[in-house]
């Protein structure tokens, strides 16, 4: 007899790709975060370590050269946060894009299956969400999914893979067809050809099918639950340090003797494959063309539940997570799971922290139903539809919003109470986001971002109605006790972090009114998520002084509020600003104004302008400090850049002045005295840094730079320098992109990555190569078939790119 045939092999590799939403609630944009230095925030460093990385994930020899380049995200299941992909799309579009082709790429493989699913729209906990809000959550994330990515979603990923019974019947009620869990989450088991239940508790379940979860309400949804143990050594272990050891331990997960189809899939945190594991993009790029090249075939969800649907029917535990063994304890007492990184600590903020949410969610609510009256035909239906707006912020997507769900036509300042409403909502739910809860202090980042959230929306509130929420709020965090004495609660870190946050629109308009002071702004301008159109500006200038005095329309294009307003800024030099604004003043006594100021102005009568000010602007006088984070440190760094160059003059002066005595005693091995060796470290570095902000470095005193660097060893800032290096690299490489056939800037760049590359550090070239490897695919055919011909520029022209490549660590073809 033959031998039975063997049973159909699959692979599927599923990546939850999120960050927390980290943006100010006022200005829907990411502040510097220090803590992501030398990046400006924490979307941008993971973007630059993962996500761009699994784009253009690198294939490499055994010497360490790029052999080819993939996009990871065509081999995997994946899922992405809403709120990340927004980021995504605004800030780095190419990364954006890659993750869009990936799944166009998967539906033409696949026969019209996508390999990405969509998720919960924020990252609440469903389970502990009210069942409105579960709603939303869906609905929002099923919207966000499909004007992304063009089609319904067949599957959906719970944040954290929290789930109960109510909100799997909800994704079922809108259609989707399977989720991913955790295998301690399934409970028992047993085949449809049945009746009794098999207890696979403590994650013995076994993951190589799917099971289907039958609904109280009749509807059913399919459940895989991913192999908990090759899972975690990827995540917590060592198993991504190799791609072949990675390949084979996957294959190895196979039973031989199965009879059916049979899945090995794995879940894990997309940002393991590089941010959490440093160069894991490369591992996974490497594993797949391995198992690929064993024949092993991959998949993704939809396409094995179509080839083998389930066979078996699932019960799962209530209130269970992937995260923390005790379910969902984590974001909602002291006694779920912390990170382990702070022995001692407690947690027993988290619950204190939530009833709070809990008691301001609820008082929310209820305003939002009474001031609906009389706007929204169904506000709950408008809430749940507001994913349109959010996703489009333009005239066009608003009005459409309205009248589909205004009780009828709004007035302007009807349609700004609707607007604001509906804002209120979107971030009484963006409160709720996960992070907020995971990690071990109330005072960390994701927990006072959460707050910010919550005070939005209670400012919003009490704009509309007068209601001032904040005093119950922060008596609940009272009750939310730090692990770092000097913050003490909740309470304290609210006033402290979040609290000052707060602005409205007049706020804005002094940022406006300062930040024109070192900004050509256009007639029309945006300012975050502001539009501001000039009505009237003047700049008068009297040696350092300088006096600017206009009249200006700003309008927020979140809540369509907008006002009038008139400034006046007087510059003394260095940080020394006085602004006043305030709303418009007729045109006589502006003109009667502008006189006054510009009289004495041009007397040099400084004190008596600052009277005036202070005359008009009585309660609205503001300084350098009134800017917002970024918009503050560029002014500072504008104001300092001359002092820095005198300083680097005053230190060249030292240097040239002692040159031969240092010679002296390098050459007899003496230890440098400090002060030489801080004139040598702060030269190299500054002049370095200048030198890369130039279009087109002058190489020969980049070499003498690096010169000094590989003499000297002074203490490099690697971490200010790569970024450098890794921009410049970059901007010259697209400078080839535009004009691909000119030799002797390809030889330029080629000189100037040999230099850089004599620097004492790592240097990152990624994008640069990307760029390269983009060009080498397209153009080089085009250039070779020139050549072939007996084009004599373009037979010289391809081993300068050839040399070019291998500069930017490239295999040599042939």
């Amino acid at each position: 007899m033959s031998e039975p045939a063997p049973s159909p092999k699959y692979i599927c590799l599923h990546g939850h790709f999120y960050q927390p939403p980290r943006e100010n609630p006022w200005l829907e944009e990411i502040e510097r975060q220090d803590s992501a230095y030398p990046f400006h925030d924490w979307n941008e460093r993971i973007t630059s370590e993962c996500y761009s990385p699994n784009a253009a994930a690198r294939i490499v020899d055994s010497g360490g050269r790029i052999k080819a380049i993939v996009n990871n995200y065509s081999s995997l299941s994946f899922n992405f946060g809403p709120t990340l992909l927004s980021w995504l799309e605004e800030k780095r579009p190419d990364v954006y894009q890659a993750i869009l082709d990936a799944d166009k790429e998967a539906m033409t493989r696949y026969d019209g299956h996508g390999s990405a699913i969509a998720q919960g729209y924020n990252h609440i906990i469903l389970p502990l969400a009210n069942t409105r809000d579960k709603i939303t959550q869906v609905r929002w994330g099923l919207a966000d999914f499909e004007a992304r990515f063009g089609r319904p979603a067949e599957g959906m990923w719970m944040p954290e893979t929290a789930v109960d019974l109510e909100t799997l019947e909800i994704m079922a009620d809108h259609g989707i067809k399977f989720t991913i869990m955790a295998p301690r989450q399934c409970h028992q088991v047993r085949s449809f050809n049945e009746e009794e239940w098999h207890d696979v508790s403590d994650a013995r379940v076994d993951p190589r099918r799917a099971y289907l979860v039958k609904l109280p309400n009749g509807n059913e949804i399919t459940a895989f639950f991913y192999d908990g143990v090759v899972s975690q050594d990827c995540a917590f272990g060592t198993l991504l340090h190799n791609g072949e050891n990675f390949a084979n331990r996957l294959m190895n997960a196979f039973d031989d003797h199965w009879d059916e189809g049979q899945l090995v899939h794995i879940a894990m945190d997309g940002e393991t494959f590089g941010h959490h594991v440093p160069h894991a993009d490369m591992t996974l790029a490497y594993a797949v063309k391995h198992i690929r090249d064993a024949g092993i075939e991959f998949t993704i969800y939809p396409v094995f539940m179509e080839k083998h649907p389930p066979q078996f029917e699932a019960r799962i535990y209530e209130n269970s997570s992937w995260s923390d063994v005790m379910g969902v304890e984590r974001w909602r007492s002291g006694k779920g799971s912390c990170t382990g990184m702070h022995p001692g600590w407690q947690q027993d903020w988290r619950a204190p922290l939530r009833d709070g949410l809990d008691a301001l969610r609820d008082k929310l609510a209820l305003l939002y139903e009474k001031q609906s009256e009389g706007l929204f035909r169904e506000p709950w239906a408008a809430r749940d539809a507001y994913a349109d707006v959010i996703l489009d912020r333009e005239k066009e997507s608003v009005d459409k919003f309205f009248a589909e769900h205004a009780t009828g036509t709004l007035t302007p300042e009807k349609r700004v109470e609707g607007l604001k409403l509906l804002e209120i909502q979107r971030n009484a739910m963006l409160m709720y986001t996960s992070c907020g809860w995971f990690f071990d202090e109330i005072s960390g980042l994701e927990t006072t971002q959460i707050m910010h959230y919550a005070n939005c929306a209670m400012q919003l509130a009490k704009e509309l109605t007068g209601q001032d929420f904040e005093p119950d709020f922060i008596e609940e965090l009272r009750q939310a006790p730090s692990n770092i004495a000097e913050f003490e609660n909740g309470a304290v870190i609210y006033e402290r972090f979040s609290k000052p946050l707060k602005i409205d629109l007049l706020r804005v308009s002094v940022h406006f009114a300062v930040s024109s002071l070192f900004h050509h702004y256009e007639k029309r301008t945006k300012i975050f998520c502001y539009e501001v159109e000039f009505d009237h500006a003047e700049t008068h200038e009297m040696g350092r002084q300088t006096l600017s005095m206009g009249t200006a329309r700003l309008r927020s294009q979140i809540t369509e509020e907008n006002f009038a307003i008139t400034y006046a800024v007087l510059h003394l030099g260095d940080h020394n600003i006085i602004a006043g604004v305030r709303l418009y003043m007729n045109q006589g006594a502006l003109e009667d104004l502008k006189e006054e100021l510009l009289t004495n102005f041009r007397k040099s009568d400084v004190p008596q302008v600052i009277r005036i000010l202070d005359a008009n602007f009585a309660g609205h006088i503001y300084g350098v400090w009134n800017l917002f984070k970024d918009e503050q440190e560029r002014v500072l760094e504008l104001v300092l850049e001359p002092t820095f160059s005198e300083m680097e003059r005053a230190f060249d002066q030292i240097y040239t002045q002692n040159h031969t005595l240092m010679n002296v005693i390098h050459e007899a091995q003496v230890p440098t005295p400090t002060v030489f060796a801080a004139t040598v470290e702060f030269l190299v570095n500054s002049k370095i840094k200048r030198l890369l902000t130039m279009a087109k470095p002058a190489l020969d005193e980049l070499e003498s730079q690096i010169e000094e660097a590989n003499r000297w060893k002074p203490n490099l800032n690697e971490k200010e320098l790569s970024l450098a290096i890794k921009t410049r690299a970059q901007a010259l490489l697209e400078a080839i992109a535009n004009n691909p056939d000119d030799t002797e800037f390809l030889e330029y760049v080629t000189d100037f990555l040999d230099l850089i590359s004599r620097l004492p550090m790592h240097i990152d070239l990624w994008e640069a190569q990307n760029i390269y490897f983009v060009l080498q695919r397209a153009y080089t055919p085009v250039v070779k078939k020139r050549a072939d011909s007996g084009n004599a520029t373009a037979e010289a022209w391809l081993p300068v790119f050839a040399k070019l490549g291998s500069k930017l660590y490239f295999k040599r073809k042939g």
